[in-house]
């Protein structure tokens, strides 16, 4: 297969040049739907005829179950186009993510990467899509892009005009409103050895609190979320709890943590940034989890383009409930012949850490799919320059919750040979979307709580 690359057109580089803080218009905001989708991305297929049009997503199924869904078995049962290999890697490496690349240098007699033909799933209710255009030509950034205004949910900037609106659309998308997680991470010693350490999340935008949204408590809050190690017995108990804001200039993340050894609850502002993410071995940072959270204000974003490259997409195999993860976890990487890799349009925004800011990531590149705003990507570059750790986000369409999300996450260090595997395979209710929480199972009290059940 040829090597295509789709190169920053001049309506990209106008919309990067912009005011920092600028508004579409309304004739622009026309576009959503049309050339545009109703989130932004370019409608139609490329010239190649590798990407297909946008035709919808698939249709939503709200008594599906995720995984196990003839969808699901559909793309389970396809073969990969071609597969990416140390010796062919040259032949693809243009649309390949620079962490990519140095994966096969790092692995080169196992590491892979299997192409599957195109295919853009993604699909969202229709009140996100009103709530795309509406906010195209409301929303705007505060002073510094460390927050929003005039803001409604989610979706806020459908047609970016700089590399920090991109980030944002990735921050505040839709991933099914309220939901219930059961999952497990995996801190994968370089020989390939794990312990699991088994998490139960609650995830929950205010406008789907079960006693309604509040202006008074909910006007600056992005979602609440609240976290809980259910094992190993060591770390059995701990709980973390999250009051994510939306305006972080006028009030910064709220975080508690709950201890369970020494039975207290205390505010957690170090739950943020570079600072080690809850039960990661220091593999990864806080602003890590989902690829990347939390406030932008460290880095200079710039909005590099778009490009056409292999990013994670439709992992249906990889969140196959019948696979043990003793079968996918192996040394230096997982089992690649897992993974579905395909050709899609990113956003590729650059962030470098600003003058006098201090983070262990001096630089970092994420590539962005147009049709979720998911991060599919992300290289991590320590204060020297070299390409440090390289993460994977692996979706796929939840069509019994009309949205997309991750199915897995991984992150892998390139200099110690370890990862980090975020994955459901073996766990019970993983994903249970329309969750009904109010208020107060997100306060210190019910952070107690939890901790001692």
């Amino acid at each position: 297969m040829k090597k295509h690359i789709l190169t920053t057109s001049a309506l990209v580089l106008a919309m990067a040049s912009a005011g920092a803080f600028a508004k579409v218009s309304s004739q622009d905001a026309e576009k959503l739907g049309k050339e545009l989708t109703s989130m932004g991305a370019v409608a139609a297929g490329n010239k190649a005829g590798t990407i297909p049009a946008y035709t919808g997503g698939l249709k939503s199924d709200p008594s599906a179950d995720a995984f196990t869904n003839s969808v699901a078995k559909k793309f389970a049962a396809e073969t990969p186009l071609f597969t990416i290999t140390a010796k062919n890697v040259n032949d693809y490496a243009a649309n390949m993510s620079e962490g990519h690349v140095a994966m096969f240098k790092k692995y080169p007699d196992t590491y892979s990467m299997p192409v599957y033909k195109t295919q853009r799933t993604a699909a969202f209710p229709q009140s996100v899509y009103k709530k795309s255009k509406s906010n195209a030509v409301s929303t705007e950034l505060v002073a510094g892009g460390n927050g929003l205004k005039n803001f409604d949910e989610t979706m806020p900037f459908a047609i970016p005009q700089n590399g920090v609106e991109v980030i944002w659309n990735h921050i505040t998308r839709y991933r099914g409103g309220s939901i219930e997680r059961n999952g497990a991470q995996l801190n994968v010693q370089e020989n390939g050895s794990y312990v699991p350490v088994k998490i139960n999340a609650l995830f929950t935008v205010p406008h789907y609190l079960k006693d309604g949204y509040d202006e008074n408590k909910d006007a600056n809050v992005l979602f609440y979320f609240m976290q809980q190690i259910k094992e190993p017995a060591r770390l059995s108990g701990n709980v973390l709890l999250v009051h994510e804001t939306i305006d972080q200039v006028k009030q910064p993340r709220l975080a508690w943590s709950y201890n369970a050894g020494q039975r207290r609850v205390r505010r957690a502002p170090q739950v943020a940034y570079d600072a080690p993410a809850q039960a990661s071995g220091g593999l990864r940072t806080s602003d890590q989890i989902d690829m990347y959270n939390g406030a932008p204000d460290k880095y200079n974003w710039k909005l590099i383009g778009k490009k056409e490259v292999y990013i994670p997409y439709n992992s249906y195999k990889l969140s196959d409930t019948s696979v043990k993860y003793s079968d996918l976890i192996k040394a230096g990487h997982i089992d690649q012949s897992y993974t579905r890799y395909e050709l899609h349009r990113v956003w590729q925004v650059e962030a470098t850490l600003k003058d006098g800011e201090r983070h262990v990531y001096g630089k970092r590149t994420f590539y962005i799919d147009e049709d979720s705003w998911q991060v599919a990507l992300a290289d991590q570059y320590d204060t020297r320059g070299a390409l440090w750790r390289v993460a994977e986000g692996h979706p796929i369409q939840f069509i019994n919750a009309n949205t997309p999300w991750y199915g897995a996450l991984f992150s892998y260090d390139l200099q110690s040979g370890r990862y980090v595997a975020e994955v459901n395979n073996e766990e019970e209710n993983s994903f249970l979307f329309n969750k009904k929480v109010k208020h107060k199972d997100f306060t210190a009290s019910a952070l107690r709580r939890s901790g001692i059940k």
